[in-house]
C-alpha cells in the first residue's frame, strides 16, 4: 500500500501525526508533504518538530515540487489523505487550482479515482466553505471533518484523535485496531 499525505496549515495537526505513526506501524509507505503553516502549526500546537514529523514519511516532498511522482497520474498511489486540511486547500481543490504539490497530487487522485479524504477541521463553516466541499465530493473527493464522536467514551484526547484517524484507515480499507467501533 502506498499512500499520500499532507499536512496543510489548519489547527488540527495531531490527527495529520497519529496517521503518520499508525500507518508507519502498519508498514505502509508514506508519501508525505508538510507545508510551510503546517510545520508552523506543528510547532504551535504540539511538542513534536516538524524534522520528527517528517521522519514518519517514507518519502518527503517540498509543497513546491511539481516534479515529485506524486504530481503525475502515472505514478500509482492508493490515494491521499490530507490531514488537516485548510480551507484555501479545500477551495483551491474545488476550484482545480494547483498552485502547490498537495493541490496537484488532490488534482491527480480525482482525476485517476483514487480515493481522496480531506479532513478540515474548521468552524463555524461559512456558505462558500460549504460549497467548496459539496464540489470536492460531487468530483469524488470523501470530506471528512475532525468531529470525532462520543459514543466510544473516549478519556483521552488521544482517543478522540483516534476516532478519526480509525475512519480515515477505513476509507483506504486498512485494518486496524486503534478505536471500537459501534456495536463493539
Amino acid at each position: 500500500m502506498k499512500i499520500t499525505v499532507a499536512i496543510t496549515g489548519a489547527s488540527g495537526v495531531q490527527y495529520g501525526i497519529r496517521l503518520l505513526q499508525v500507518l508507519k506501524k502498519l508498514n505502509v509507505e508514506v508519501h508525505l508533504v508538510i507545508t510551510t503553516a503546517g510545520k508552523e502549526l506543528i510547532d504551535i500546537e504540539t511538542n513534536y518538530s516538524s524534522s520528527v514529523v517528517a521522519s514518519l514519511g517514507t518519502r518527503n516532498y517540498d509543497e513546491m515540487d511539481f516534479t515529485a511522482p506524486i504530481a503525475s497520474g502515472s505514478y500509482v498511489t492508493n490515494g491521499m489523505a490530507i490531514v488537516p486540511c485548510s480551507m484555501k486547500t479545500l477551495g483551491s481543490i474545488a476550484n482545480g487550482i494547483s498552485s502547490s504539490l498537495v493541490t496537484r497530487a488532490a488534482e491527480v487522485c480525482l482525476k485517476e479515482g483514487r480515493t481522496l479524504i480531506l479532513v478540515p477541521r474548521e468552524t463555524p463553516l461559512t456558505p462558500i466553505h460549504l460549497r467548496n466541499m459539496v464540489r470536492v465530493s460531487e468530483s469524488g473527493a470523501t470530506v471528512l471533518p475532525a468531529c470525532p464522536p462520543f459514543y466510544t467514551r473516549p478519556t483521552a484526547i488521544e482517543a478522540l484523535i483516534d476516532t478519526i484517524v480509525a475512519r480515515i484507515l477505513d476509507r483506504f480499507e486498512i485494518k486496524h485496531s486503534i478505536s471500537n467501533r459501534w456495536g463493539d
